[in-house]
């Protein structure tokens, strides 16, 4: 049976440790919890599972961190974790398993599926891999002050029946990492292209758009990029296209995503511009590969916006057509392969005039998400026009 020394590290997350180490206790073999500055109680409730807990100054870089947090850890893996993560209990047993099978017993780096949103009941929408577990014989570090990664080479095995669940109990997203970045540049420590995708994202969050598009150009620019962080960027690229311009001129219609709204009310929400702008970014992502079903919902959005639905429906239906692969590396929406395009194309073809294919679109779009507000609104409207044709 491999070993895993479960690594942490953590600060004034009292909420939700107990919740994070109940999850795992019994799958590893060490716990070691690394604390940054606690003012709460986070230290007490650490000490309930494990004495191995450690002190380390706060030097805003997550890397420092993590690499001190491996190297307190004495098992032959060594696993992180973040305190708002979460094992559920079908991962626990998958995991305890997984940990006797000859896969383990050869691998080096052992990568799990990290889901970070949910749908109405509970079902990963947005999910993508990490590198969740290392052999520390091998060579590796931790690098990045924000957004740290392991670099690290040898047999990579992907756990594909195990994922690990980020549940955040935050209610509001801090300005830390972008404060980080900035200290980082005002100590004159270059950014490399990782740390440049991430500033421009970061920039993007906190509606610094016209900086965070200089940034995002500057790394589609290095060749030292990664291709799947290339493709992200080209769709927050226009996004802050859009808003730049949404800025300078009033919208003409409701910019809410239909997907959380009632979506047969939606209309163009931003002049068209920026939609040239902005389709220029998300067609910039053909360069590095092939369509993403992300960029294809995108690009379909932004023709639906500007009410050129027939080409929309083109763009949905390439959506939809195209296979997950969550073997990339990259982020994967399972919601841009299925839900979204479905209940955009609903929209699209009530405004084309084909009110049965409009109903079919939805019909599928429930079959995704259920509980979804906007199939559920879709549904009673249909159900409605259906009982008095002057319904519009």
């Amino acid at each position: 049976m491999a070993t895993v020394s479960l690594c942490m590290i953590v600060k004034n997350e009292e909420a939700v440790l107990a919740r994070c180490l109940d999850s795992i206790q019994d799958a590893v073999d060490e716990i070691v919890i690394v604390d940054t500055g606690s003012t709460d109680a986070t230290k007490e409730i650490a000490a309930r599972y494990t004495d191995k807990i450690y002190d380390f100054a706060w030097i805003d870089d997550f890397a420092a961190a993590r690499n001190f947090s491996f190297s307190k850890a004495s098992m032959e893996f060594a696993m992180w974790l973040d305190a708002d993560d979460v094992f559920a209990e079908q991962d626990r047993s998958v995991f305890l398993r997984l940990k006797n099978s000859p896969a383990w017993e050869t691998a080096d780096v052992i990568m799990v599926r990290y889901n970070t949103a949910f749908d109405e009941q509970g079902n990963p929408v947005f999910s993508y891999y990490r590198e969740r577990l290392v052999r520390l014989s091998i060579p590796h570090v931790w690098k990045g002050r924000v957004h740290e990664a392991i670099v690290c080479s040898g047999r990579t095995v992907y756990a594909e029946e195990v994922a690990v669940t980020h549940r955040s109990v935050k209610t509001s997203y801090s300005d830390r990492n972008l404060r980080i970045y900035e200290r980082q540049i005002q100590e004159g420590e270059p950014l490399s292209a990782r740390d440049r995708f991430y500033y421009g994202r970061e920039l993007y969050y906190h509606r610094h758009y016209e900086r965070a598009i200089l940034v995002l150009n500057e790394f589609l620019a290095d060749e030292q990029g990664w291709m799947e962080n290339k493709i992200e960027a080209c769709k927050i690229l226009s996004y802050c296209i859009r808003e730049v311009a949404s800025l300078s001129q009033v919208p003409t219609g409701n910019r809410d995503d239909p997907s959380t709204d009632n979506a047969l009310d939606y209309s163009s929400g931003y002049p068209s511009a920026s939609a040239a702008g902005a389709l220029a970014a998300l067609s910039r992502s053909f360069l590095y590969d092939l369509p993403r079903a992300e960029i294809c919902y995108e690009i379909g959005n932004l023709l639906m916006q500007e009410q050129n639905y027939r080409a929309a429906v083109f763009w949905f239906e390439l959506a939809r057509s195209l296979p997950e692969n969550d073997k990339s590396g990259g982020f994967v929406s399972t919601d841009s392969h299925g839900y979204l395009p479905c209940i955009q194309l609903c929209v699209c073809y009530y405004r084309l005039g084909d009110k049965k294919k409009a109903e079919e679109c939805n019909r599928m779009a429930g079959t995704y998400r259920p509980a979804s507000p906007a199939y559920l609104y879709n549904l009673k409207f249909f159900e409605s026009t259906a009982a008095n044709s002057n319904v519009v």
